[in-house]
C-alpha cells in the first residue's frame, strides 16, 4: 500500500499534515493501528515514527513489515529517501531469507537501524535465533488486517512478542534499558476488518497486535481534504444463462474429446499401477502407493485429465462472461501453446514428464480447431451483454474525463486470470475500443518453475512484464489496465480516474481496497451488477459495515479489553521447543516446513527428490479401493488420527521413521506433531545446528561470495624464511663455532665452521653436485667438535674464507667485511703446502713488486702478476685460475704456458685483444686459458656431455694469478652450491627439531623428502613441493573421509562432504600452517650463481621468537564470513588507500613477507605427501593428524575401518534376525555383482548398501549408497593419483608427471563419463537350461522304427533341455524403486551400444591414441551409473579392511585400471577439447589497430542457437564464426548442449590443426609474438589466417 500522494520527503525538513502529526503523537504514547483511507499518507506517519525511534533508541532496530516483496521494495525506497539512518531490505539476493547464514544476519543487523522485509523472513529469523525480539524497538505492520489465524503477522506476535514482559507505559518516550521487553507496535490499514462482524474483527486484530485501532479525530476535517472518495456508480447487465450458452466451435470440439477420456489410460495411473504390482503388499511403500492411486482416481486429478477439465471450465466461463469470439480465441491459443510445449524439449515445467507430454499431444491432435477470425463482425457477434455494458461504460467515462480536460486512466478488476487474458485480447481488437484504449494486463501468479498445472502455459500469453506494464501506465503509454487482485493491495498503481469491478468483490476488504485505487479528485468507482442479483445488497451491507467500523475506531470510550484468539484444540498450549544457546524456536506451525527443508537440502541425485513422506493412520481409503467396482465409501471416518513420517534413505534406519499416537482430532494436527517430534530428534542426534538448521545449509550465493572474499583476502603477512646459519638452540646462542670436515667428491677435504650445529651427511643422504668436468660429486659432512668464539685462529680462518669467496665473487663483496656466517680453512696437509709457501713469499715481497706494505690488507694479498709468478716460481702448471688484468674478476681456467710461437692469425687475434693497451709486445711464454663452464648452480642434474670451451691466449704482463690451487679454485666455484645444499638440510633439520619431536614418527622422514616438500616453486630447486602437494591432497582427502565416516555414523553424505571440504580447505590448511609457524621453514629463496655473495652474520634473520612485532605477522585473523560481511557492507574496504598501504609497509618492516594462503595450504599437503611417500598411508595419516584440521578425534585408519565394519556387522545381525526363514535371503543382485567384480564380500551388507539407490523402498536394513560413494570417490582418487605419481613409461623410466599432467590424466580416469562407461560395459554371462519342444519330422533319424512314425502322425513333440546364455549387466543390479531410472537405464544403454565401438577403438588404437571425450559425453549417462562404481569400490575397501591391492584387483576386473595404464603407457592424449581450444586462444595475440598497440589474447566463445527442436553450436574466435566449426543435433536438454559444444570444439581443433602437438601441451602455452603493426590493416574477415 504505497501512498502516491505522500509529501516529498526532504532530508532536512519533512512536511507533515496535522492529522499525520496527531497519529504520530498517539503512536508515541501507545501501540496503535492507524485506520485511514488509501492515499491519506499512512506511510508518511510510519516514516516519522521510525525517525523518532531511530533518534530515541540507537541500540535497537525498527522493523517495517509488508506482506509482499513488491510492497517491501517500494516502502524501503520511501523510507530511504526520507531518513538519514541506514535502511536494509531483506528480500533480495544480498540478504538472507529463512535458510541463510547467521553471520550475515549479524553483520546486517549491526550496520542498519531500520529493516524492511516480508513477515515470513522475520518469523523464520526469530525461530532460528538469528534475531531476538528484545533487540527490536519498533515493529510496523503494513496491511495490519492480515494479523489473524496462522498468518506470519500473527505468528510473530504469538510466538515471540506476547511471551516478553510488557513495556512500562511511563517510559514510552525513554530509551529502553531492557533487552528482553516488548517492542512498540504500529499497524497501518485502510480496512481493519475481516468477516462481517466489526466487534469481533476489532477484538481479534487488536488482541493479536496488542494495539488499539485509531483514526484522526481532532484533525478529521483536514483529513477529508486529502482523501477523495470516488463517486459510486453501478452498471447493470443481463447475464448469460449457464444452461443455454451460445455455441463456440472450438469449445465444442474440445468438450467432445475431453468427455470421452478414460482415466485408466492416463500414464500417471499406469505408472502407479505398475509400481504397485512390483511392491510387497506388506510394506509401507505399497500402502503409500495404494492410497495415492485411490486418491488420484477419486479426484481424477492427474496432470492431463485435471488440466483438460480446468481448461474446459475456463473456456466455458469465458464464453459465459465475455462471448463466443473470446472463447474461440482462448481455446485456440491454449492448444497452440500446449502443442508447442509438448513438441519442444524445453519443458514449461520441470515436472512435466515425457509420457504425459506424449499422452497430452495425442489428445490435443484429436481436437479440430477453427482458426480465429479478426473480422469486425466476427468479434462483435455473440459478445456478452456484460462486455457491451463495459464498453459503453468505458466510452462514457473517457468522454467525461476529456470534457474536464483530463487524461483518462482506468483500472478494471477481474477475479479470474483466464478472463483477464480473454478480455484484454477482445478490447485490443474490438472495433469500438481498439482505437480508444491502449490496454495492458496484470496477473497475480508468479512465474514459479515448480508449479505443475496444465493451464500454467497461459503464463506465456503476456508479452510484457508486470513492471513494464505499470511503467507504461504511469507514462501514459497505456490508459487501461485489466488486473486480477494483484493491483488491489501492495502494487504501486498510479491513482486512477476510473475503477471498475468486473466481478463482485469477495469481501469488504477487497471492495475497500479496489475503491481506494480511484483517488483522483474527480474519480468514479463502478461496480457491474447482474440484473436481479443480490450483489447490490452486499454493497449496501459493506457500506453500513464501513460506517460502523469508522464509528468504532472514532469512539473515544471504546473498551480496550483483549480476548485471546481461538486455537486448535490439539495445538492449544502445546509448548514450543527452544534452543537456549541461540533462542531458536521450533513450533508446531513451523515443524513441517522445517522438516521439508531439511530433506530438500540433502544433495540431489537427479532421479530422486528427497522429501519426508507422511502416512495417516487410518488411511483415507481402504486398501485396494481403486480396484473396487463401487468407488463409494460407506462412511466417513472423523478421527482421531495418527501420522507416520518417513525420511529419505540417506539417513540410518533408526532416524527414518517416526510415529505419533492415534490421538489427534485433525489430520493436519497429526502431521504437525509427527514433524515436530522428528525434527526435535534430528537436533538431539546432532544433525541440526544450534539455529535448528541443517548442517549443510548454505545458500549458493553466499558460498560464491565467500570464495570471492577468500581470493581477495588470500594473502598473509608472515615472517621471512628462517636463516639456517644463525644459532637456533640455546647452546648455539652462547657463541662459538662448530667445526666439521667437508668433503666434495675427490677434492681434498676442507674444514667448515658454522654457528649452528651441522648435520652428519653421508653417502646415504645422496647430496650430489653435477660438475661439467669433475662429473658427479658426493657431498659429505662430518662434525668434528667446537671452537671457541675467541680462538686466535678465527682471524686467519676469516681471511682464508675471504680469499676463496673473493676470487670469484669479489665484485659483490666488501673487502673489509669478514663477518661471514660460515668459515672455511684447509687443514695442514701436503697438498696445500706449496701454495702456502707461495702466498707467504708474496706477502713478504709484495712491497718490492707493487709498492704495497705487507701490513696493509687488500685484494692484492693473494693476487700476483702473472709475469712475476712465472719468473719466481718457474712457470708451474698447477695454476687454478687466471685474471685478465690485475684487478679484474673475470677469471679464466689455466690450460698451459705457451712457449711455441704463434702463427700470424693467432698473433693478430692476440694483438686485437690488447688494441687499447700501449706498447704491447708479445713475449713468451704466453698464458693459454679458456673460459670456465657457464654453469653456476651445480645442484641441477646435468643432461648430456658438457660442451668444450675454446682456448685463447693472454699476455703475462697484462694478467694476474690468484694464489689458489686448482683444488681451492674448484672449491671456490662449488661452495655456493654446497652451501645451498647444506642450507636446505639445516632448514629441514630445524623443522624436524622445532616442529616435530624426536619421539614423533614424523621425524623419521628423510631430509631429501622434507626438502622437496618445503621448496616452493619460486625457489627454482630441481624438485619443489608441487608433486608432493598433489599426492598429499589426495591422501588428506582419503584420511579425512575415513575419520568423518566413522566418527559420524548418522550423518548423510551431504553432511560428510561439507565437513570434509571445510577440513581440507585452503583456509583451514593455511590456518594450521600459521598456528604452527610452519611458514618460516618454507624455502622460497633461490640460488642465483652469477649474483651470489656470502652471507654475513649481520644479515642473518632473527628467529620467529625474536621478532617483536609478531602480532602484525598474520593479517588473516578475520573469518571468511566476517570478511565477506565487511566487504558487502563497506565496499571501500575491498582495497586499502595508499596511506594505509604505507602504514602497513612501515609496520611490517624488514622481517615479514606476503605469502598467499594457497602456498601456506600447499605446504601442509606436501608434507603429508612426503610422509606418504616415505611411510605409506599410515605415515600420511600421522602427518594429517599432526595438523588436527578441526577434527576433534583422530584414530588410526585400521581402527576407523573396524568401527565402520562393526556397524556393518550390527546391520547384518539385524538383517538376519528379521529374516523369516533360516536361510538368509539377500537380493540375487549381490552374487551377480560379486562375480562381475571378481570379489566375494565377507560382509554382504556393505555391498547391499553400495547397490541401494535412495529411491529404493524395500527395507533391507541399510541406508542408500551415498556414504559408500563418498568413501569410494576418495579411494579411487588415491589409487589413481598413487599410480600417476610413480608412473613409468614403456622403457621403465619414471614419468615424473607434473601436477598439471597428473590432473589431466586423473580427470580422464575418474570422471563421471568414463566411470559410467565402465559400469555400462561390465556384465556377466550366465548359463541356464530351458526346455524346448521340437516337432518330430520325417527327416529326423528314426531310431524307434514304425512307432516313431505314428508319433509324428499324431503331432507329438520332443522336449529337449537346451543351454541358454543370459547377460547380467552391472547397472541393472542397482536396487531402486523408480520408473524414471528404468527408462534412463534403457535409453542410456542404447546410446552406449551406439558409441561403444568408437570409444573402445579410441582407447585401444596404437597410432596417436586420443581420449574419446566426445563419444563418452554422447552417452549422456545419469550420475547414478558412475556412483555405482565408486560406491562398490568404497564397499570393497571397507570389506577388505583397507587393502588397496584388493581394490586395484576389482578395478582390473572392471577394466578401469587398464584404461589408466593405457593412458600412461601409450601417452593417450587426454586434454579436453574445450580446454585445448582455450589454451590455444591464450597463446594467440592480436593488436587493436585503433588503440594503443598492446597485445591481447584471442577470445573463444560458443554460439548456441535453438530452432525447431534442434540446437546448433559454432565456435567464435574474437566474435567471428570459425568456418566449418558449426554442428547441430536434436535438442534433448542440457546434455545435448554440452554434446554440441564438445563437437564444435573438436571441429575447431581439426581446422586449426591443434592435434599436431600430441601430448606436448606446453607447446600450446607458448605465446606467439604479436604481428608487426603494419599488418593490422588485414581485414577482420580473414579469420582463416589462423
Amino acid at each position: 500500500m504505497v501512498e502516491n500522494d505522500l509529501p516529498s520527503a526532504q532530508h532536512d525538513s519533512i512536511e507533515t499534515r496535522g492529522y499525520q502529526q496527531e497519529m504520530l503523537e498517539e503512536s508515541l504514547r501507545r501501540n496503535i493501528i492507524i485506520a485511514m483511507d488509501t492515499g491519506s499518507g499512512k506511510t508518511h506517519i510510519a516514516v516519522l515514527r521510525i525517525k523518532h525511534e531511530a533518534e530515541r533508541e540507537t541500540r535497537k532496530l525498527s522493523w517495517f513489515l509488508a506482506p509482499t516483496v513488491a510492497l517491501c521494495e517500494q516502502q524501503c525506497n520511501v523510507i530511504k529517501s526520507a531518513l538519514h539512518v541506514s535502511v536494509g531490505q531483506i528480500t533480495g539476493a544480498l540478504a538472507p531469507d529463512q535458510w541463510k547464514d547467521a553471520s550475515l544476519w549479524k553483520a546486517v543487523l549491526n550496520t542498519h537501524q531500520v529493516m524492511v522485509s516480508t513477515p515470513q523472513i522475520l518469523l523464520d529469523a526469530l525461530r532460528h535465533g538469528y534475531i531476538i525480539m528484545g533487540d527490536i524497538g519498533l515493529i510496523i505492520f503494513d496491511e495490519a488486517h492480515h494479523a489473524v489465524n496462522d498468518d506470519p503477522y500473527n505468528r510473530i506476535m504469538q510466538e515471540f512478542y506476547h511471551p516478553l514482559p510488557a513495556r512500562d507505559p511511563s517510559l514510552a518516550n525513554v530509551m529502553s534499558r531492557q533487552s528482553r521487553e516488548r517492542p512498540m507496535i504500529m499497524g497501518l490499514t485502510a480496512s481493519p476488518i475481516f468477516g462481517g462482524n466489526v466487534d469481533k474483527s476489532f477484538r481479534i486484530i487488536e488482541t493479536n497486535l496488542d494495539c488499539k485501532i485509531v483514526s484522526p479525530r481532532a484533525s478529521r476535517a483536514e483529513l477529508k481534504k486529502f482523501v477523495h472518495r470516488p463517486a459510486f456508480r453501478h452498471v447493470m447487465y443481463n447475464s448469460t444463462d449457464s444452461m443455454n450458452l451460445p455455441f463456440s466451435t472450438n469449445l465444442a470440439s474440445l468438450e467432445s474429446v475431453v468427455e470421452h477420456l478414460e482415466i485408466d489410460n492416463d500414464p500417471y495411473i499406469k505408472s502407479l499401477r505398475n509400481q504397485l504390482s512390483r511392491l510387497d503388499p506388506h510394506t509401507a511403500e505399497y500402502r503409500r502407493i495404494d492410497q495415492q492411486l485411490s486418491k488420484t482416481m477419486a479426484s481424477q486429478g492427474t496432470f492431463t485429465h485435471k488440466g483438460l477439465r480446468d481448461f474446459v471450465s475456463s473456456a466455458r466461463e469465458i464464453l459465459r462472461e465475455v462471448g463466443v469470439w473470446a472463447a474461440d480465441w482462448y481455446v485456440a491459443e491454449v492448444l497452440q501453446q500446449a502443442k508447442k510445449a509438448s513438441q519442444s524439449s524445453e519443458h514449461v515445467m520441470p515436472s512435466w514428464q515425457s509420457q504425459e507430454k506424449a499422452y497430452l499431444l495425442g489428445i490435443i491432435n484429436q481436437i479440430m480447431i477453427t482458426p480465429v477470425s479478426y473480422n469486425t463482425d466476427d468479434i462483435i457477434d455473440d459478445q456478452s451483454d456484460k462486455v457491451t455494458a463495459l464498453i459503453e461504460c468505458l466510452l462514457g467515462e473517457k468522454e467525461d474525463a476529456e470534457k474536464e480536460n483530463e487524461r483518462f486512466s482506468g483500472l478494471i478488476f477481474v477475479q479470474r486470470r483466464d478472463v483477464v487474458l480473454a478480455l484484454t485480447e477482445l478490447l485490443k481488437h474490438h472495433p469500438v475500443t481498439k482505437s480508444e484504449f491502449e490496454v495492458g494486463s496484470l496477473l497475480g501468479a508468479s512465474d514459479n518453475s515448480q508449479r505443475h498445472a496444465f493451464l500454467d502455459i497461459t503464463r506465456k500469453f503476456l508479452k510484457r512484464s508486470q513492471d513494464e506494464t505499470l511503467t507504461d501506465f504511469k507514462l501514459g503509454d497505456k490508459n487501461l489496465i485489466i488486473s486480477t487482485a494483484v493491483a488491489e493491495e501492495g502494487i504501486d498503481v498510479q491513482a486512477c480516474g476510473c475503477v471498475i469491478r468486473w466481478d463482485h468483490p469477495p469481501n469488504m476488504a477487497s471492495w475497500a481496497q479496489s475503491r481506494g485505487r480511484a483517488r483522483k479528485k474527480r474519480s468514479t468507482f463502478i461496480m457491474m451488477f447482474e440484473t436481479g442479483s443480490v450483489d447490490q445488497g452486499n454493497v449496501l451491507k459493506w457500506e453500513k459495515l464501513e460506517e460502523e467500523m469508522v464509528a468504532r475506531y472514532m469512539d473515544p470510550s471504546r473498551d480496550l479489553a483483549m480476548e485471546e484468539n481461538e486455537h486448535d484444540a490439539d495445538n492449544e498450549d502445546f509448548p514450543p521447543f527452544r534452543v537456549e544457546s541461540t533462542g531458536a524456536l521450533l513450533t508446531l506451525q513451523s515443524a513441517i516446513p522445517h522438516l521439508n527443508h531439511f530433506c530438500a537440502v540433502m544433495p540431489h541425485r537427479g532421479h530422486f527428490v528427497y522429501q519426508p513422506l507422511y502416512d495417516l493412520d487410518p488411511p483415507d481409503y481402504p486398501i485396494g479401493w481403486h480396484s473396487f467396482n463401487n468407488h463409494h465409501t460407506s462412511s466417513t471416518y472423523a478421527g482421531p488420527w495418527a501420522s507416520t513420517v518417513t525420511l529419505p534413505r540417506v539417513l540410518p534406519q533408526d532416524l527414518r521413521v517416526f510415529r505419533t499416537p492415534q490421538i489427534y482430532t485433525t489430520k493436519v494436527s497429526a502431521h504437525r506433531h509427527a514433524a515436530f517430534e522428528t525434527y526435535k530428534v534430528l537436533y538431539q542426534k546432532g544433525l541440526l545446528s544450534e539455529n535448528l538448521l541443517p548442517l549443510v545449509d548454505e545458500d549458493p550465493e553466499i558460498e560464491e561470495l565467500k570464495k570471492a572474499i577468500e581470493k581477495r583476502t588470500g594473502m598473509a603477512s608472515v615472517s621471512l624464511q628462517m636463516d639456517p646459519w644463525g644459532p637456533d638452540m640455546p647452546e648455539e646462542e652462547q657463541g662459538g663455532w662448530f667445526v666439521s670436515r667437508l668433503m666434495v667428491g675427490n677434492l681434498p677435504p676442507i674444514q667448515m665452521l658454522t654457528r649452528r650445529r651441522p648435520p652428519l651427511l653421508t653417502l646415504a643422504d645422496e647430496l650430489k653436485l653435477y660438475h661439467p668436468s669433475l662429473q658427479t660429486l658426493d657431498i659429505l659432512l662430518e662434525p668434528l667438535g667446537k671452537l671457541g668464539a675467541l680462538d686466535d685462529r678465527i682471524l686467519e680462518v676469516r681471511e682464508y674464507t675471504r680469499m676463496l669467496f673473493w676470487s670469484i665473487n669479489g665484485s659483490r663483496m666488501k673487502w673489509d667485511d669478514t663477518d661471514f656466517a660460515y668459515l672455511f680453512f684447509h687443514p695442514s696437509e701436503t697438498s696445500f703446502t706449496q701454495w702456502n709457501a707461495r702466498r707467504a713469499w708474496w706477502k713478504h715481497n709484495r712491497m718490492d713488486v707493487d709498492g704495497t706494505a705487507s701490513t696493509v690488507r687488500s685484494p692484492t694479498d693473494f693476487t700476483i702478476p702473472a709475469l712475476t709468478f712465472g719468473e719466481i716460481f718457474h712457470y708451474p702448471s698447477d695454476i687454478g685460475m687466471v685474471y685478465n688484468g690485475s684487478s679484474s674478476f673475470k677469471a679464466y681456467e689455466f690450460v698451459q704456458w705457451k712457449w711455441d710461437s704463434l702463427n700470424e692469425e693467432e698473433e693478430a687475434t692476440l694483438l686485437e685483444r690488447y688494441a687499447r693497451s700501449e706498447d704491447v709486445q708479445i713475449r713468451y711464454p704466453l698464458l693459454e686459458v679458456r673460459s670456465f663452464h657457464p654453469r653456476t648452480n651445480f645442484l641441477l642434474p646435468r643432461f648430456g656431455p658438457a660442451p668444450s670451451q675454446p682456448s685463447f691466449f693472454l699476455l703475462p704482463q697484462h694478467a694476474s694469478i690468484p694464489l689458489l690451487s686448482q683444488a681451492e679454485t674448484n672449491h671456490a666455484f662449488l661452495l655456493p652450491s654446497v652451501l645451498r645444499a647444506l642450507a636446505l638440510n639445516l632448514t629441514v633439520d630445524s623443522l624436524r627439531t622445532n616442529l616435530f619431536t624426536q619421539s614423533s614418527i614424523l621425524s623419521t622422514i628423510p631430509n631429501s623428502f622434507l626438502i622437496t616438500a618445503m621448496c616452493a616453486p619460486v625457489s627454482q630447486e630441481p624438485k619443489n613441493y608441487q608433486r608432493y602437494e598433489t599426492l598429499g591432497d589426495t591422501v588428506l582427502k582419503l584420511v579425512v573421509a575415513l575419520q568423518l565416516l566413522a566418527e559420524y555414523p548418522l550423518w548423510p553424505e551431504g553432511y560428510l562432504t561439507k565437513r570434509k571440504d571445510h577440513s581440507v580447505s585452503n583456509v583451514m590448511l593455511a590456518k594450521e600452517n600459521v598456528s604452527r609457524e610452519l611458514y618460516q621453514w618454507i624455502i622460497r629463496d633461490r640460488l642465483v650463481g652469477k649474483k651470489w655473495k656470502p652471507l654475513y652474520l649481520s644479515q642473518t634473520v632473527p628467529s620467529e621468537k625474536q621478532i617483536s612485532d609478531a602480532p602484525e605477522q598474520v593479517q588473516n585473523s578475520d573469518t571468511p564470513e566476517s570478511a565477506m560481511i565487511n566487504t558487502l557492507l563497506n565496499p571501500s574496504m575491498n582495497g586499502s588507500t595508499e596511506e594505509n598501504e604505507d602504514k602497513k609497509k612501515k609496520k611490517k618492516g624488514k622481517h615479514s613477507q606476503q605469502l598467499s594462503t594457497k602456498v601456506l595450504a600447499d605446504v601442509v599437503e606436501s608434507l603429508i605427501g612426503a610422509a606418504y611417500v616415505h611411510g605409506g598411508l599410515s605415515l600420511g595419516y600421522e602427518c594429517a593428524r599432526f595438523f588436527k584440521l578441526n577434527i576433534e578425534s583422530w584414530l588410526p585408519i585400521p581402527d576407523r575401518i573396524i568401527s565402520v565394519l562393526m556397524r556393518a556387522d550390527m546391520m547384518y545381525t539385524s538383517f538376519t534376525s528379521t529374516s523369516p526363514s533360516e536361510e538368509i535371503q539377500f537380493p540375487p543382485q549381490l552374487s551377480n555383482v560379486e562375480k562381475i567384480i571378481g570379489y566375494t564380500f565377507l560382509r554382504p551388507t556393505l555391498l547391499l548398501e553400495a547397490l541401494t539407490h535412495p529411491s529404493c523402498q524395500e527395507d533391507h536394513g541399510t541406508i542408500s549408497y551415498e556414504r559408500m560413494e563418498f568413501l569410494g570417490d576418495a579411494v579411487l582418487d588415491m589409487i589413481v593419483t598413487d599410480y600417476l605419481f610413480y608412473a613409468t613409461g614403456k622403457n621403465g623410466k619414471a614419468k615424473e608427471y607434473s601436477p598439471g599432467h597428473m590432473f589431466l590424466r586423473k580427470s580422464a580416469t575418474v570422471n563421471a563419463h568414463i566411470l559410467a562407461f565402465v559400469c555400462l560395459k561390465s556384465k556377466l554371462e550366465v548359463k541356464a537350461q530351458m526346455p524346448k519342444a521340437y516337432a518330430l519330422n520325417d527327416n529326423a533319424e528314426d531310431k524307434e522304427g514304425t512307432s516313431s512314425k505314428k508319433k509324428r502322425y499324431r503331432g507329438e513333440q520332443k522336449i529337449v533341455l537346451e543351454e541358454e546364455q543370459h547377460t547380467v549387466h552391472l547397472f541393472k543390479c542397482l536396487l531402486h524403486s523408480s520408473t524414471r531410472i528404468l527408462d534412463d537405464q534403457d535409453l542410456t544403454y542404447k546410446r552406449f551400444l551406439k558409441f561403444e565401438a568408437e570409444i573402445i577403438r579410441e582407447l585401444e588404437k596404437n597410432e596417436r591414441p586420443i581420449f574419446p571425450w566426445a563419444a563418452l559425453t554422447r552417452i549422456q549417462a545419469p550420475k547414478f551409473f558412475s556412483d555405482m562404481i565408486e560406491s562398490i569400490l568404497g564397499a570393497v575397501y571397507l570389506d577388505s579392511e583397507g587393502n588397496m591391492d584388493v581394490v586395484r584387483e576389482v578395478m582390473l576386473s572392471l577394466g578401469l585400471y587398464q584404461i589408466l595404464e593405457r593412458i600412461v603407457k601409450e601417452d593417450l592424449d587426454v586434454l579436453h577439447p574445450v580446454s585445448r581450444l582455450s589454451m590455444w586462444a591464450a597463446t594467440q595475440t592480436v593488436t587493436d589497430p585503433d588503440a594503443d598497440p598492446e597485445a591481447i589474447h584471442k577470445k573463444i566463445k560458443y554460439d548456441f542457437k535453438k530452432e525447431r527442436g534442434r540446437i546448433s553450436c559454432a565456435v567464435l574466435v574474437d566474435g567471428i564464426e570459425l568456418e566449418g566449426s558449426m554442428v547441430d543435433d536434436v535438442y534433448g536438454g542440457k546434455a545435448t548442449q554440452e554434446e554440441v559444444r564438445l563437437a564444435a570444439a573438436e571441429k575447431a581443433i581439426q581446422i586449426l590443426r591443434l592435434r599436431d602437438v600430441g601430448v606436448e601441451y606446453e607447446s600450446l602455452k607458448k605465446k606467439r609474438k604479436p604481428k608487426p603493426k603494419k599488418q593490422k590493416e588485414v581485414s577482420s574477415k580473414t579469420i582463416m589466417s589462423f
